[in-house]
């Protein structure tokens, strides 16, 4: 990669559009709600959709756009497909924008009381 294809911080372009990408996925509410649960561990789509609260289809509709973004990947068991995160990465990345957005809120954010509510780490 020649210099010039790369930003002035050291990303090249074709990053930064991947980059862009997960983000662009993490600005829907039902999407992040669905990468939090998955947080957990494994879960089939009906789980996700009583989970999230939304009906089967649009659960499928939002795990396809985040499996297209490799975000989540998927495992057969007979008739049952199951959804996790893609690796750690995605995993720390949600984890860390929901204690991040906990900052906004007043007192002091549950992950530093010790009193979240999972233990996810």
């Amino acid at each position: 990669m020649s210099p010039d294809d790369r930003l002035a911080d050291g990303l090249a372009d074709d990053q930064v559009a991947l980059v862009v990408e997960v983000f662009r996925m993490l600005a829907d509410p039902t999407r992040v709600r669905l990468l939090w649960e998955l947080t957990a561990g494994e879960l089939s789509v009906s789980e996700l959709a009583a989970a999230v609260g939304k009906p089967p289809s649009s659960t499928s509709q939002h795990l396809a756009k985040l499996r297209m973004s490799r975000l989540v990947r998927t495992r057969r068991e007979g008739t049952t497909i199951f959804y996790g995160l893609e690796n750690d990465h995605v995993r720390q990345l949600v984890v860390d924008a929901v204690r991040n957005a906990e900052h906004a809120g007043p007192g002091v954010p549950a992950h530093h009381r010790g009193d979240a509510v999972r233990d996810i780490l």
